[in-house]
């Protein structure tokens, strides 16, 4: 309960001078928020560890070294299994006519400028108001170059599940991605029918229960990555792949880089 009146009461401060850029930081653990929405933008960017933001319709997985642009009013929660979650966070005021890349959430890795800036704030929080002539410029400029910064959206979603059944499956999916589980091993332990299973898969998020599966995978994968506590050989282990090529090709094939490539460029800076 305690927790929920804390939420309460820091949208409150978020939302309460409208004009202002609001600015925060968390702390390692602090990596959970309920559903809620903001008459603010909002940006986060993920320092360590990664995060998921879950709206209406779809869950974003951010990882550490990318940043998420929610829009004005836009319903949404975080959570992260990351015990070393870092947000640097801002909320900005939006005015009715700007540039159609602020109405659309998306996710996008950081370039360097904006990195920058970001962790010039660092030490910044609460309300930062145009008469902070020393503060303000900074926080503004992140906002006006947003949209270009922001060239290479990041597909890294999966469809929010409404059947109560699916969502008991997927819960044994992602807790067991380093077995070999088949459509027929759910079935059974889950007594389903194979074919219904399959078509309540496609119906309730329109995946199969192999693509479902890999992309579990291919995003714990990348959690692990940016942990940089294990190699190749054994993310590729703790994800369900015996052959490291095998893993290679299917990381590459959702994520668009090799493991090996996303690993070096996913170095968390502090």
């Amino acid at each position: 309960m305690r927790k929920v009146e804390e939420q309460t009461e820091f949208l409150a401060q978020v939302d309460k001078n409208l004009n202002s850029i609001y600015c925060y930081h968390d702390i390692p653990g602090q990596s959970f928020f309920e559903q809620h929405s903001h008459y603010k933008g909002q940006l986060i960017y993920v320092e360590g560890g990664t995060i998921n933001v879950e709206t209406e319709d779809k869950i974003y997985f951010v990882p550490a070294n990318h940043y998420i642009w929610i829009p004005l009013g836009m319903k949404h929660g975080t959570y992260s299994s990351s015990d070393d979650v870092m947000m640097r966070t801002l909320y900005f005021p939006m005015d009715r006519e700007e540039l159609p890349f602020y109405n659309e959430i998306g996710t996008y890795p950081v370039n360097d400028l904006l990195l920058q800036l970001l962790l010039y704030t660092k030490d910044w929080r609460g309300d930062i108001e145009r008469f902070n002539r020393k503060l303000y410029p900074i926080v503004q400029a992140i906002k006006v170059l947003l949209p270009d910064f922001s060239q290479n959206k990041v597909r890294l979603t999966l469809p929010k599940i409404k059947d109560e059944k699916l969502k008991e499956v997927t819960q044994y999916l992602s807790e067991n991605i380093e077995k070999n589980i088949m459509l027929s091993d759910i079935a059974e332990r889950f007594d389903i029918n194979e074919r219904s299973l399959h078509r309540l898969f496609k119906k309730d998020i329109n995946l199969s229960f192999i693509k479902f599966f890999t992309l579990v995978r291919m995003y714990k994968a990348i959690d692990y990555l940016a942990q940089r506590n294990y190699n190749i050989s054994e993310i590729a282990s703790k994800v369900g792949y015996s052959s490291i090529p095998t893993f290679s090709n299917t990381f590459y094939k959702v994520i668009g880089k090799r493991p090996s490539d996303y690993q070096r460029g996913a170095e968390i800076l502090k």
